[in-house]
This record gives C-alpha cells, sequence and structure tokens, in this order.
C-alpha cells in the first residue's frame, strides 16, 4: 500500500463521520396559562435584566449580598461543577480524533536454529485503536456532554439568584428581630413600672391581690418574648455567617438597632411581564431544558450501538535488526489495519441502553414541565400576596392606632376608678401583639419582594451585563 494513502484514508473517515442518530426533540408544551392570575405590568426590560445592586438599594445589604458572592462554599461548589462539566466535555470531544504517538520496542532472543541471538530494534508514529465515528455513538456523547456543561452553567446563575435572595431575607430578618427587641424591651419597661405601681396599690389596701398578679404575670410574659427574640436574633446571625462565608461585619449589625423595617431603603419595584418571559430568564429552566436535550442526545449514542463499530491501527516508522541501521532508508516501514465489529448476540444489552436512554429522555421533559409550573406558581404567588399583604398592612397599622388609642383611654378610665384594672392590662396585651404583627406582616411584605424578583430570574446579572443588554434591547426581536 502506497504510503500516501494513509492520509487518505485518515481524511474518508472524519469525512464519513458525520452521520447521528439523535433523534429529532420536540420541547414540550407549556403547561401554564398564557397569562398570570393577576393583572401585570408590561416593560420592555425583563426583571432578570435588572442588576441586583439596583434592585436592592441598600449599600450595606449590597456589601452583604458581594461578600456572599465571594466567600459561599456553596457558590464555589457550583462554579467547581461548571469546570468539571468542561473539562468532561474536552474529554469527550477528544473522542473524535486519533490519538497519535510515538513508539519504540527492543527485543532480544535466542534462535533455535543458529543458536545464536537474533536483535530486533524498531521506532515510529502510531494511531491506537481509533474508532471512526460512522454512525454518531461519539458525536452524540459529545453532544450530550455539551448540553450537560451548559446545564450546570445555568444551574451556577440558579445558586446565584437563591444566595442573593437568601442573603436579602436574612438581613431583612434581622431588621426585623431588631424591631420586635426594641418592642418587646419598651413594653417591659412599661410593664415593671405598671407592676410596681400595682405593688403600691397592693400595698395600701386600694388593690387587690388579683390586679397585682396579673400584672406580674404580663410582666414575665414580655422577659419570656423579650428572652426568645434575643435567642432568635442570635440564630438568624449564625444563618447569615453561613451564607456569607464569614462573620458579618460588626458595624453592619451594629447599625440596624434602634431602627425598625420601615427605615430600610425602598426595593426597586419590577415588572412581572408573561409566563412565556420565564423560558428565556430563569436559569433553572433553562438548565431543565438542557438536562432534557442531554438525554435526548444519549439516545443517538444508544442507537449506533446496534451498528458496526469500525476502528482504525495505523503506524509508520522504522524497524531493522541492527540499531545502526534504525534509521535506514531502507528499514523504512508502515502498516494500517481496520478493523469491524458487528454485536449479534449480548442478552439485551443494547435494547436495554436504548429503553433506558428513551425512559430518562420523557423523564427529563416531565421535569422539565414540572419546572415550568413551579416558576408559574412562585411567580403567581409572589403577585397576588404582593396586593393583599399591603391590604393586610394598611390595617392592621391602624388596627394599632385604635389600640394605642384605647389604652390611653384605659389608663385614664381606671386612674379615675371608672374602669376596672382587667381592661387596662388586657389594652397592654392587645398593642403588645398587634405591634409584633405589624412588623412580621411588613417583614412578609419585603420578603415578597424579594421573592417575586427571585421568582422572575433576578439576581445572576451584574452592572456590565445589564449595559449589554440594555444596549441590545432596542432591536431584540427584530430580524
Amino acid at each position: 500500500m502506497n504510503k500516501k494513502l494513509i492520509p487518505t484514508v485518515l481524511a474518508a473517515a472524519l469525512l464519513a463521520s458525520g452521520c447521528s442518530l439523535i433523534p429529532s426533540l420536540d420541547k414540550p408544551a407549556t403547561p401554564v396559562a398564557a397569562q398570570y392570575p393577576v393583572a401585570t405590568e408590561q416593560t420592555q426590560q425583563a426583571a432578570a435584566d435588572i442588576p441586583w445592586q439596583n434592585f436592592f438599594t441598600d449599600t450595606r445589604l449590597q456589601q452583604l449580598i458581594q461578600t456572599a458572592l465571594d466567600n459561599n462554599r456553596d457558590l464555589r461548589v457550583a462554579v467547581l461543577n461548571i469546570g468539571q462539566a468542561r473539562a468532561q466535555y474536552q474529554i469527550q470531544d477528544a473522542q473524535r480524533f486519533p490519538e497519535v504517538g510515538v513508539s519504540g520496542a527492543a527485543s532480544r532472543q535466542r534462535s533455535q536454529i543458529t543458536s545464536g541471538y537474533a536483535n530486533a530494534f524498531s521506532v515510529g508514529v502510531g494511531i491506537q485503536s481509533w474508532e471512526i465515528d460512522f454512525f454518531g455513538r461519539i458525536s452524540s456523547l459529545k453532544e450530550q456532554a455539551l448540553a450537560q456543561y451548559l446545564a450546570t452553567e445555568e444551574g451556577r446563575k440558579s445558586a446565584q439568584i437563591s444566595l442573593v435572595a437568601s442573603v436579602a431575607n436574612a438581613w431583612l430578618t434581622l431588621q426585623a428581630d431588631e424591631e420586635l427587641i426594641d418592642i418587646s424591651r419598651r413594653t417591659l419597661e412599661t410593664r415593671e413600672e405598671s407592676i410596681k405601681l400595682s405593688k403600691l396599690r397592693l400595698d395600701a389596701g386600694v388593690a387587690s391581690e388579683l390586679d397585682y398578679r396579673q400584672a406580674q404575670s404580663l410582666t414575665e410574659n414580655a422577659k419570656a418574648t423579650l428572652a426568645q427574640q434575643l435567642r432568635q436574633r442570635a440564630l438568624d446571625i449564625n444563618a447569615l455567617t453561613l451564607l456569607l462565608g464569614q462573620t458579618p461585619p460588626a458595624e453592619l449589625l451594629t447599625s440596624l438597632q434602634g431602627k425598625g423595617l420601615s427605615d430600610l431603603p425602598v426595593m426597586a419595584d419590577v415588572p412581572a411581564g408573561l409566563p412565556s418571559d420565564l423560558m428565556l430568564r430563569r436559569p433553572d429552566l433553562r438548565q431543565a431544558e438542557l438536562t432534557m436535550v442531554a438525554a435526548n442526545a444519549n439516545i443517538g449514542a444508544a442507537r449506533a450501538l446496534f451498528y458496526p463499530a469500525i476502528s482504525l491501527t495505523a503506524s509508520a516508522g522504522f524497524a531493522s535488526s541492527e540499531l545502526s541501521d534504525l534509521f535506514d532508508s531502507k528499514s523504512k516501514g508502515f502498516t494500517i489495519a481496520p478493523s469491524l465489529y458487528l454485536p449479534i448476540f449480548n442478552a439485551g444489552r443494547n435494547q436495554a441502553n436504548l429503553e433506558v436512554a428513551e425512559v430518562q429522555t420523557k423523564i427529563a421533559a416531565t421535569q422539565y414541565e414540572k419546572t415550568i409550573q413551579t416558576a408559574f406558581r412562585e411567580v403567581s404567588d409572589a403577585l397576588v400576596s404582593r396586593q393583599t399583604l399591603a391590604d393586610q398592612l394598611q390595617s392592621q397599622m391602624a388596627q394599632v392606632e385604635a389600640e394605642s388609642a384605647r389604652l390611653k383611654l384605659s389608663d385614664l378610665r381606671y386612674k379615675n376608678g371608672v374602669a376596672s384594672y382587667l381592661d387596662l392590662l388586657d389594652a397592654q396585651r392587645s398593642l403588645f401583639t398587634l405591634q409584633q404583627a405589624v412588623v412580621q406582616v411588613r417583614l412578609t411584605q419585603l420578603q415578597n419582594q424579594v421573592g417575586l424578583y427571585k421568582a422572575l430570574g433576578g439576581g445572576w446579572t451584574d452592572a456590565a451585563a445589564a449595559d449589554t443588554v440594555a444596549q441590545a434591547a432596542p432591536t431584540a426581536g427584530k430580524p
């Protein structure tokens, strides 16, 4: 065989390896309504294109989020997973090309005929068992690895979204803790004064022991509530520490003292858009879609196992019985050895592999649909809660004002002997409960804003990427 035939054979093999048995993938129909149950504003900029630095306007919170992005261990693992998936894709992609290497050998063998020794020396360049991808098995596995790599990248974005939202919620929770502690301390001071007054009235014989014991009970209740809230604040600081990957700066925690949730900078409002926008904006939906693509590509690899596997081994170099003559022109030689393997019987293994791949694709498609439905529900829940929480907060704040007025009147009536001490204690207890409820509702309302931003896919875009998107927005969707 002419030596010029070797590159010709290799080129023909590369050209022939273009067949693919990957089935066409039809994405499932969107299993949700075309509109959210609550009317939403339609704007050009999607929530996912709003950087978290623009959504969270509190500079202290921005500092904490950046710290978490730099130090959170879960996010580090997500980034490392991308590197691993990229390397796996490169490994799989390399299978399409022959592995070329240098080989050398030397042997010495005793001859039975001449009773002497025979030497053999060889050196050359060769290809070891290169599978020619006639039926697309290797290219199918390459497509699978590529989809898995891209899905891992989307998983990293999804992890960042969750981290940003978790840090924001933890920060809001700490501010609520401080506000609740402040309410409990002020209430405790009032009740301690009240119990002193009750003791004096009891000793003077103008009040019963029942009034004193009721005041004492409310005082101890306030102490227990304060202890519980102090414990909860410590636990919430521990939770924030885990998210940040380090201890929160003491000056940031100190800045929360003496302030309430209403003192925090307002978060930016975000448009909800349409459910169809989620397909493009939420990384977890794209991750689920790419997982489905990877599973579908695996079907092509499983189908290719039913067809012949063609491999090629080739080498070219020098061989001689004398080391001094090894590189002589007369010592040149080459070999090329194609081989073919066609499975006839393997106890149904190939068919089982194909069935597994097909079922995995159906599972991935079902999970993709479930991810869409979950995303739709998260946005819908946030939109429904947004209006009802605003109404609830307004009503409860009005109720606190009414209860404060009732407490003042009850205190005045009690001091004038018109009302019983029980009425005064009931007004105190009711006001304390309502003040805490207002804080909880306001916290829920703020966390709902964070939840809507997260549900719409916001939190992974940085400022630089947002500028690029903003510049491209006027031409988006145009041919």
